[in-house]
């Protein structure tokens, strides 16, 4: 029988993402004596009954066609067209449901807290085509003109808001986590804020603004320098 003091926050955030719905009895047990892993599958529950709503939300005409011919114009194999076309249509559908007026966040501090969330991103392999982040990258409204790293891991996440694109580089400073979140609220570079062994800051671009996390400050500096030599974004 295993030790259920083996059992971590973070075994039970990469079952709880594997299959919301479904709990071992280890996890259950987690849940019990762990406030923060009770706030975060509240939060995985919302998402997923946000999820089955999407589905009933009315899609403009014509959005799926207009998504997928600005596919075929990139070039993009038919998988992957119908897959981020899908990607694109719940997208809508999701920030349809979560707009509302909010008070300003703290910007940095709210991109180490998705980080810290979402564990399985610093190790897990998904979405990791250049092509792609190329793709998602031109419509939020930058340009890439060199290689920034090698892309890992892409997302669509909930964030303040509605949706927007957690990444995660490997770069020349080390490894290095951008969100791209739409909104027009940062304009201008927020502070470095520093948490939990992390390091962020939100820059103004494109459809809103993206935020950088890394390691230290010292790769903070690094890696923003580098995206805004490497980067052009559209405003």
């Amino acid at each position: 029988m295993s030790d259920p003091t083996s059992y971590t926050c973070l075994d039970f955030r990469r079952e709880k993402l594997a299959d919301p719905r479904r709990l071992s009895p280890a996890a259950h047990s987690h849940l019990q004596d762990c406030p923060v892993c009770r706030a975060f599958a509240r939060r995985i529950d919302a998402g997923e009954a946000q999820v089955e709503q999407v589905l009933a939300v009315t899609v403009p005409e014509g959005l799926s066609d207009r998504v997928l011919l600005r596919v075929h114009q990139h070039r993009l194999r038919p998988w992957r067209a119908m897959a981020l076309a899908a990607t694109v249509l719940l997208s809508f559908g999701i920030g349809f449901l979560q707009w509302q007026p909010r008070a300003t966040p703290d910007y940095a501090r709210f991109a180490i807290e998705h980080v810290l969330h979402e564990p399985q991103a610093l190790a897990g392999h998904r979405l990791a085509d250049p092509s792609q982040f190329r793709f998602v990258l031109a419509n939020f409204g930058g340009r890439m003109h060199r290689s920034v790293g090698k892309v890992r891991y892409m997302k669509l996440c909930p964030v303040p808001g509605g949706t927007g694109w957690h990444i995660v580089l490997d770069t020349e400073y080390g490894p290095a986590t951008l969100l791209l979140i739409p909104g027009k609220d940062v304009s201008r570079p927020t502070g470095t804020v520093e948490m939990k062994g992390y390091a962020a800051r939100a820059l103004p671009g494109g459809q809103g603004y993206y935020a950088i996390i890394t390691e230290s400050p010292q790769a903070l500096d690094a890696v923003s320098h580098m995206l805004a030599e490497r980067i052009s974004w559209q405003t």
